[in-house]
């Protein structure tokens, strides 16, 4: 009777050993599962999901019964085995006891089990959810009170159980997931993710043409000069002022003229003025975000941003914009260096000195600083803090830089390499 008796004492053992192990892997399941994940599938319908996302509303209450059950069955396992000890050893088997049971708790009642559900987090918290919620209904009682003596202490601390479960990822956590995404999501879409992050970061002032690349139609010129201008414009609006760019009278659409040019044989001055759009200013350090909705709510593509005493800076464009997100919509990127770099045979880049930073960061995948001057030019200058000579050195952010035309006190081209040039080719100065 006797040996029957410790043979069902050894089964328990057996098993509170086990439920030791399935309330440490069901906690540690059920606190590292991805909650963005987790949310997708409880909004899609599935019921696992639902349950886990439940229990995770109050993580008090979670841990709580998970912790009631898991010291519950760690101490009944450690009572049993102390009785089963002192049976086949006497007295010392205590000792034994509280030795074998640390060893077999640890092993098999945490670590393991913790382990697994550390790395198949929703393995283990699905299954497990479906246990803890009829556990959590019938023990409700003992975890409220239970919670209200913690709740109690936590609120010495200022802790808010209600709202500490309320977290959401900052823009640079938000950009880390995207980073690390992997093959899950792939590179074209993460640049494009990226970029959406990082609009609310950059102005209109990185990315607009600038005042002195602007180019329009003077009103004032002769009508011959200005429908020469009209059929050699590239672009499909084209800016309007008066004498000077500062009395700009609009914008007009290229294409709607040559509509109306065709219509209208006898087509005059007046006729290219009813055409006019009136001007869109936009104040300058408007992020983009700020301005893709402007454009979007006011029905615009084209700005022009201003200062705080109403001078024209540069231009601005929809395209622009959604060319930080999505890349070039006029060529592919790739062939981003045949138009604005040409590579050399010792792996540098002739490069024009109007060629924005950010766009040469994003050609070459380099780090040029890019929160000061905008352009390679303007990097140069505020390096060397003077207008630079032919032939002059210098290093960019690490990449060496060589001066190769100035033209009208700026450089109108350089050459810059990816990496440090060999000594031998250094310039000592």
């Amino acid at each position: 009777m006797d040996d029957i008796h410790i043979g069902a004492l050894c089964v328990a053992l057996v098993l509170l050993i086990g439920c030791s192990a399935f309330f440490s892997g069901s906690e540690t399941g059920l606190m590292t599962i991805n909650r963005y994940r987790l949310r997708h599938r409880a909004k899609s319908g599935d019921k696992a999901a639902q349950r886990a996302s439940k229990l995770l509303e109050r993580p008090d209450r979670l841990i709580g019964i998970i912790l009631l059950g898991n010291n519950f069955v760690n101490i009944l396992a450690s009572s049993l085995a102390t009785v089963v000890a002192i049976y086949f050893m006497g007295e010392t088997g205590i000792v034994a006891s509280t030795v074998a049971m640390t060893i077999i708790v640890l092993v098999f009642g945490e670590v393991a089990p913790k382990t697994l559900a550390a790395l198949h987090p929703e393995r283990i918290a699905y299954p497990a959810s479906a246990v803890l919620t009829p556990l959590l209904r019938v023990f409700y009682p003992l975890v409220w009170f239970t919670n209200l003596i913690v709740n109690g202490l936590l609120r010495l601390f200022r802790v808010t159980i209600q709202t500490s479960g309320q977290q959401s990822l900052s823009a640079e956590e938000l950009r880390t997931v995207v980073l690390e995404a992997g093959v899950m999501i792939p590179k074209r879409h993460q640049t494009m993710l990226l970029g959406i992050l990082e609009l609310e970061e950059i102005t209109v002032n990185d990315i607009m043409v600038p005042r002195n690349e602007l180019e329009g139609i003077d009103l004032e010129d002769e009508w011959e000069q200005i429908v020469a201008k009209l059929t050699r414009y590239p672009y499909t609006r084209l800016l309007v002022y008066r004498g000077t760019i500062e009395q700009v009278v609009g914008f007009l659409h290229v294409r709607k003229v040559f509509n109306l040019m065709i219509q209208k044989p006898d087509f005059n001055r007046a006729d290219l003025e009813s055409l006019v759009r009136e001007p869109y200013f936009i104040p300058e350090g408007t992020s983009l975000t700020r301005q893709l909705l402007n454009f979007q709510q006011l029905r615009r593509r084209v700005g022009l941003v201003v200062d705080e005493y109403g001078d024209v800076l540069g231009l601005v464009t929809l395209e622009d914009i959604l060319e930080e997100i999505v890349g070039e919509f006029t060529t592919d990127p790739a062939t981003f260096g045949k138009r604005n770099l040409i590579p050399r045979a010792d792996g540098g880049y002739v490069v024009d000195g109007r060629t924005p930073v950010r766009a040469l960061n994003r050609a070459l995948d380099w780090h040029l600083p890019t929160d000061g001057p905008r352009t390679l030019n303007g990097l140069v200058m505020e390096h060397l803090e003077a207008i630079p000579e032919p032939g002059a050195r210098l290093s960019l952010a690490g990449h060496p830089t060589e001066i190769v035309e100035i033209s009208r006190n700026r450089v109108k081209t350089a050459v810059i390499w990816p990496h440090p040039e060999p000594e031998s080719t250094k310039d000592a100065g």
